[in-house]
C-alpha cells in the first residue's frame, strides 16, 4: 500500500526497452543523436507548433533552468506560495537565475487567482530601483494540492501577466495527468492560452529520468543551451534522454500511463470518502488524493503497512482545516498502482471506524 509518491513507481517497460535499444553501438554525443532529434520532432508534433525543446534529467533542473532563461538576477518570479518551485527545490530557481526573487502568493487549493496576481504585481512597480522588477509568472499544472487549472483560468492569468510585461511558465511535472483530466490538446493547455515556456514532465509518469523544457516563444530560448550546459544538464550521452522521451510519446503511451494513474486516484478517493470519519480537503482532479481523518487512525493505517504523507498547508478553507486531533494527508497513485493496493487500504478504512 505505497501511496507516498508517483516518484516511487518504476519505469514503464516500453521506456526501458527504448533505453536498451539506444544504448547499443555508438551515437553522436551531447544531444546531437538521432534519438534526441526524433524526440524534439515529436514534441513539436504533439504541441502542433514550432518550438525550441531541450531535454534534462530532473524536474528541478527543468524548472530552475527554464526560469533562469526568463528572469535576470534583479527580477522577480511570481508563483503560488506552496508551489514546488517555492517550497521543494532548495532555492534552485533563485540560484540558477542568479538571485532572482521568488514571490509567493496565497490561494485556495494551490491555485493563484487573478485578483491575487493583480494585487501582488501592484506591489512591484516597474522602474523603482529598490524593488525587484517583474519578470515571470509560473503556474503549476497539476498544482501542489492536486488540483487542475481550467483553460479559462490559465488564459486569464496569462493575460494579466502578459499585460504587465511578464513571461508565463508552466511547471508541468504532472502535465499528462492534467491533460487527461481536461480532455484537451497539449496546444490548448499551453501556447493557445498564453504559456511561453513549459517544463514538460515524464519522470513521474513512467520515465527513468527525463523532462523537456519547451519554449513556445523561441526568442526566449536563445540563452538556454548555454544555461543548460553551465548548469550541468547537457548530458554527454544525451541519446539516453532522447530514447526515453521518444518512447514516452510513442502511440500515446504518456496519456495511457497518466489515465491509469488518474483512474486509480479517483477509485481511491471515492472509496475513502465513503468511509466514515474521512473528510475531503480538496477535490481529486488528477492522480493525488488529499483527505483528512483522525490522527490516531492514520497511525493505525501506517502500522498496517500504508505509506503516505502528512500534508501541512495554508491553502485550505479555514472551516475545512484539520482540527487538533486530525491530520490532512496525501496519497499519490501512479501507472503501477494496483487494484489490490487500493482494495487493501479501502478495507482498512472501512474496518477502522
Amino acid at each position: 500500500m505505497n501511496f507516498a509518491s508517483d516518484n516511487s513507481a518504476g519505469v514503464a517497460p516500453q521506456i526501458l526497452q527504448s533505453i536498451a535499444a539506444a544504448s547499443a553501438g555508438a551515437a553522436a554525443a551531447y544531444g546531437a543523436d538521432d534519438w534526441s532529434q526524433r524526440a524534439s520532432q515529436r514534441l513539436g508534433e504533439i504541441f502542433d507548433t514550432d518550438i525550441a525543446s531541450y531535454l534534462v534529467a530532473t524536474g528541478t533542473a527543468a524548472n530552475a533552468l527554464a526560469l533562469s532563461a526568463l528572469a535576470r538576477p534583479w527580477e522577480a518570479i511570481f508563483c503560488h506560495e506552496e508551489s514546488h518551485v517555492h517550497d521543494d527545490e532548495c532555492g534552485a530557481p533563485e540560484f540558477f537565475a542568479g538571485g532572482a526573487k521568488l514571490v509567493g502568493m496565497a490561494g485556495y487549493a494551490g491555485k493563484i487567482t487573478p485578483d491575487a496576481l493583480k494585487e501582488t504585481l501592484s506591489r512591484f512597480p516597474r522602474g523603482l530601483v529598490k524593488s525587484s522588477q517583474p519578470a515571470a509568472l509560473t503556474l503549476s499544472q497539476v498544482t501542489e494540492a492536486g488540483t487542475v487549472y481550467g483553460l479559462d483560468e490559465i488564459r486569464a492569468l496569462a493575460a494579466i501577466a502578459h499585460g504587465a510585461g511578464l513571461s508565463v511558465h508552466m511547471d508541468g511535472a504532472r502535465f499528462a495527468n492534467a491533460l487527461v483530466t481536461l480532455g484537451c490538446t497539449p496546444a490548448e493547455m499551453t501556447w493557445k492560452v498564453g504559456i511561453d515556456a513549459l517544463s514538460f514532465g515524464a519522470t513521474k509518469n513512467g520515465a527513468l529520468a527525463c523532462e523537456a523544457v519547451i519554449f513556445f516563444d523561441k526568442r526566449k530560448a536563445e540563452a538556454f543551451p548555454y544555461l543548460r550546459k553551465r548548469g550541468g544538464h547537457t548530458l554527454s550521452k544525451g541519446r539516453l534522454l532522447g530514447a526515453q522521451m521518444t518512447a514516452y510519446l510513442q502511440e500515446g503511451l504518456w496519456l495511457d500511463l497518466a489515465a491509469r494513474a488518474n483512474a486509480a486516484a479517483r477509485r481511491l478517493f471515492d472509496g475513502l470518502v465513503a468511509a466514515a470519519g474521512v473528510r475531503v480537503a480538496w477535490p481529486c482532479q488528477a492522480n493525488e488524493v488529499f483527505l483528512i481523518t483522525a490522527s490516531e487512525r492514520l497511525k493505525r493505517w501506517r502500522a498496517a503497512g500504508a505509506v503516505l504523507h502528512d500534508w501541512p498547508t495554508r491553502a485550505i478553507a479555514p472551516e475545512a482545516a484539520p482540527q487538533v486531533d486530525e491530520t490532512l494527508f496525501r496519497l499519490v497513485t501512479s501507472f503501477e498502482t494496483t487494484d489490490a493496493e487500493i482494495d487493501a487500504l479501502l478495507a482498512l478504512a472501512r474496518a477502522d471506524r
